[in-house]
This record gives structure tokens, sequence and C-alpha cells, in this order.
């Protein structure tokens, strides 16, 4: 049996955190993580050993981009422990594809950089690119369900420890939950923010800011912009699709 505790997070992030672990809130979220692994860990996604994924994969000297989710996937086989990321084997012309991740690969293939061959995206995590839950568990079925377990005060404790420590950072906050972070990561100095609506459903059009153009004509621009930013910083941008990949033609078109 898994038995959530500080050990799980990487220890460059464990640095950053400071103090953290010696606050009320963390014994709060230890409790209660360990309260539903005994009880309900067959219906907890991700599987615990992959609550800090994002973490592990990126480590905090090469985080370069940091695109911050919400919730875990509470659909059975989707959460990876990855912000929208999906394993590899989902089709992505299938009802399991998230409309997130399609919307995001229109977004990519408008902007030039090709669709995405998948819905996978640990390349983007090992090129620096954190991908960031706000709640790192979530029961199955259930949206939202984790969220009061405690997950906040670490969350608002990582995001303003790597605003604090890493300038140069581009930041996409996409929907108002990651938006609500803005504080946290305004307090710092020299980030790139870059804001729109959330790429899911129909409201990836319906603000002043939106992810796709209605009719999904233009995206945002987030990743030509980041990588704008990270070339300018003389940093290697990021590959968002490995052209190389015989699968990363257009997949989707270009409407709904």
């Amino acid at each position: 049996m898994h038995s959530f505790s500080a050990a799980d997070i990487p220890e460059d992030w464990r640095a950053l955190l400071g103090d953290y672990f010696e606050s009320s809130e963390w014994q709060t979220l230890q409790t209660n993580l360990r309260t539903e692994i005994n009880n309900e860990l067959k219906k907890i996604c991700p599987e615990p050993q992959n609550f800090f994924k994002a973490l592990t994969l990126t480590p905090l000297t090469k985080v370069k981009v940091v695109i911050l989710g919400q919730d875990p996937y509470h659909s059975p086989g989707l959460a990876q422990g990855l912000a929208f990321s999906v394993p590899s084997h989902i089709p992505t012309n299938s009802r399991q594809f998230p409309s997130s991740l399609r919307n995001i690969s229109k977004a990519l293939a408008l902007e030039g950089f090709g669709a995405l061959p998948n819905g996978d995206l640990h390349a983007w995590a090992e090129q620096g690119v954190l991908l960031l839950n706000t709640a790192l568990s979530v029961k199955l079925g259930e949206a939202g369900s984790h969220a009061n377990l405690g997950w906040k005060p670490l969350i608002d404790r990582l995001i303003s420890g790597l605003a604090q420590q890493k300038p140069n950072l581009v930041w996409m906050l996409w929907g108002g939950h990651a938006q609500s972070k803005l504080p946290l990561i305004e307090a710092a100095q020299h980030q790139l923010i870059l804001q729109s609506s959330h790429p899911s459903g129909l409201g990836v059009y319906k603000t002043e800011k939106p992810f796709l153009q209605p009719g999904a004509k233009a995206s945002c621009g987030h990743f030509t912009k980041a990588n704008d930013w990270l070339l300018r910083l003389g940093l290697e941008p990021i590959i968002w699709v490995d052209r190389n990949n015989p699968n990363s033609l257009d997949l989707f078109s270009a409407g709904d």
C-alpha cells in the first residue's frame, strides 16, 4: 500500500517548499490523502505514485514554461499526473480524447507547428514545460472531488516559490481557475504571463481572450509567443510537435 509522504516529492522541489512541511496545511493534506488511499485506492486518479509526476519529469532547474491545469482527468484510464496529458494509445478521434487536447492541437496546427500525433505530453515535460494541476488527485468519475483535501496551500507555495526563484518563465493561464493564481506570479519579477479562455468545450471561444477565435480561424498564439520569448533569452525553444513523427500531420480540421 502506498503511503503518502514528503518523500514522494523530488528533493529539488522539497527544498523550494522550505518550511511548508512543518505547517498544519501539510499535516492536513497528508492525513486526508492517506485516508483516501486507505479507503478508496482503486478510485483515485492518477495512481498515488504519479501525483507528483510533473515535478519528477521537470526538475526545478529545467523549468521554462508553466501550464496550469485544474483537476486530473476523472474518466478511467486518462490521468497521468501531467496537466492535460493522456496516454498515447487514446485515439485522437475517439470520445475519450479530451476536448481541451483537441483544441490545443488545433491551436498548434494554426500556429504552424502541426497537430499533436497523440495526447501524451511527456515530451513537453522533459523539455521544461511544467504541466501542473492545482489539485493533484481526484476521485474516479467525480470532478473536483479532491479539491478540498488540502492541495491548494501546497500548489500555491510551489507557484509562488517558482516565480520568485526563477525569472523569465512563461506562464500559460487558461481559464478563470488558472488565472486565479495571477497574484502569486505577478509578485515576482520578469515573468511572461499569457492568458486566454480554457481550451475545453465551447468556452474556448467565449471570452474577451479566446483560446481559439470563433470557427477556429486563429489561435491565441501562446505557443509561438512562448518560443519567441525563449529565443530572445538565448534559450532552446520548445518542440511542441515533433515534425519527424509521421503522425504529426494535421489530424484535426480547423473547424469543429
